[in-house]
């Protein structure tokens, strides 16, 4: 059987599984799953990784994950490689722990993203682990309904934004209702998942033809210079937070820490851990975050 396509370019958003080998457990303790959060944090931190929702079971997982960079394998081998060597070594054992490649659909956001993270989120459910599924521990579904508390690794803003000023309520109700989606049966050539236009944009990517020609993917060409965005940073936000937001802002326009950091002239650990810190006070400040949306609406113009 030939391997499935894996498709990777800046602001790719995706469907990632990953099951055990024989179908045997990957998480047999508290302790292990803690350690596999542990790894999606690092992942975000080196990579990059925009992680959007989680569930960890017993024999597999899944993640609504998103790619700054077109780096999905070094991703998931950051997640997939590092847990494994942790497990084989609590356990003296060896060999491979996961059954295979991760799967990683390849999703139209837009049209998809909030039916997958209630698909996600309603595992444990289906399986009668738990009656609701925000009583599962072990999923972000406790976060996107308020009984948790986010990392800051985790990003909810980009489906909680759908559910008005009372998003926590408004999700909950959501989750439980109409919940009979499965994504499985809407999958093209087992790899894409989306509306039709979106996937005759990704079939031509996939056929070689040049990034800056598929319509869905033209925001990465068509992006702000980094001069461009430290000007409209300058001109909107106060002296102190200049340099944070520009650092925050220019990895959110698709680029790599590498690439800030040369501009910047920092280390790519130094940008990805200024950009984790600013990420946690627009959340928690307002005023922050309207100049930030400033910003970007006038980069946007």
């Amino acid at each position: 059987m030939s391997r499935p396509l894996r498709i990777s370019y800046p602001g790719a958003f995706y469907h990632v599984t990953s099951r055990g080998n024989e179908r045997k457990n990957v998480f047999s303790s508290e302790q292990d799953r803690k350690r596999f959060l542990d790894y999606l944090e690092s992942a975000n931190e080196k990579y990059g990784a925009i992680i959007h929702c989680y569930c960890l079971m017993s024999n597999h997982y899944h993640l609504l994950l998103e790619t700054s960079q077109a780096n999905l394998p070094q991703v998931m081998h950051q997640i997939n490689a590092s847990y494994t060597t942790y497990f084989n070594t609590k356990r003296s054992r060896s060999g491979h722990l996961f059954q295979g490649r991760y799967k990683a659909i390849l999703v139209d956001k837009e049209s998809y993203a909030l039916e997958l993270s209630r698909y996600i989120h309603m595992n444990p459910v289906r399986v009668k682990l738990v009656e609701n599924p925000w009583e599962y521990k072990w999923s972000s579904c406790g976060i996107y309904t308020g009984i948790q508390k986010a990392p800051s690794w985790l990003e909810t803003s980009a489906i909680l934004k759908s559910f008005g000023r009372k998003p926590y309520d408004a999700y909950r109700s959501f989750v439980v209702k109409n919940n009979t989606f499965n994504p499985y049966k809407q999958i093209h050539a087992s790899t894409i998942l989306g509306a039709p236009e979106f996937i005759t944009r990704i079939q031509k990517y996939i056929k070689g033809e040049n990034i800056r020609d598929v319509p869905a993917l033209k925001k990465v060409s068509g992006r702000p210079t980094l001069e461009l965005i430290e000007k409209a940073v300058s001109e909107s936000a106060p002296d102190d937070i200049c340099r944070k937001m520009c650092l925050y802002i220019s990895q959110a326009k698709g680029y790599s820490l590498k690439e800030i950091g040369v501009y910047f002239n920092m280390k790519s650990a130094a940008v990805s851990q200024s950009n984790l810190r600013f990420k946690a006070r627009i959340k928690n400040e307002a005023e922050l975050k309207r100049t930030k949306d400033k910003v970007e609406k006038r980069l946007a113009m």
